[in-house]
C-alpha cells in the first residue's frame, strides 16, 4: 500500500483513492465505470480525477505499456538480388 504522506492535500481518504485505483488495473473497467461504482456508494468523484490517481500512484511495471516507435527492418529480396547479379 501507498504511504499516508503520499495522500497529503488530496481531498479524498486514500482508501478511497486506493479502493478506485484497484477496481480501475483489476477489473479493467473504464474511468467512468470506477466513478459510477463510486457514487453509489456515495462517494462523489469524477472520472479525470480517477484518471490521475492511477497515472500518480500506479508502479511503473503495472502501467500499460506505452505506445513505441516501431523499428522497420529492411528485408532483402533473395530472388530479386539473384535476378539482378546474373545479369
Amino acid at each position: 500500500m501507498v504511504a499516508d504522506s503520499e495522500f497529503a492535500g488530496f481531498r479524498f481518504p486514500p482508501e478511497v483513492i486506493v479502493l478506485a485505483v484497484r477496481w480501475y488495473l483489476r477489473y479493467g473497467l473504464s474511468y467512468r465505470d470506477v466513478e459510477e461504482l463510486l457514487s453509489e456508494r456515495g462517494i462523489d468523484v469524477d472520472h479525470v480525477t480517477i484518471y490521475r490517481w492511477v497515472q500518480r500512484f500506479t508502479p511503473g511495471s503495472s502501467r500499460p505499456a506505452a505506445p513505441r516507435r516501431r523499428v522497420i527492418v529492411h528485408r532483402v529480396c533473395w530472388l530479386s538480388c539473384r535476378v539482378q547479379a546474373s545479369r
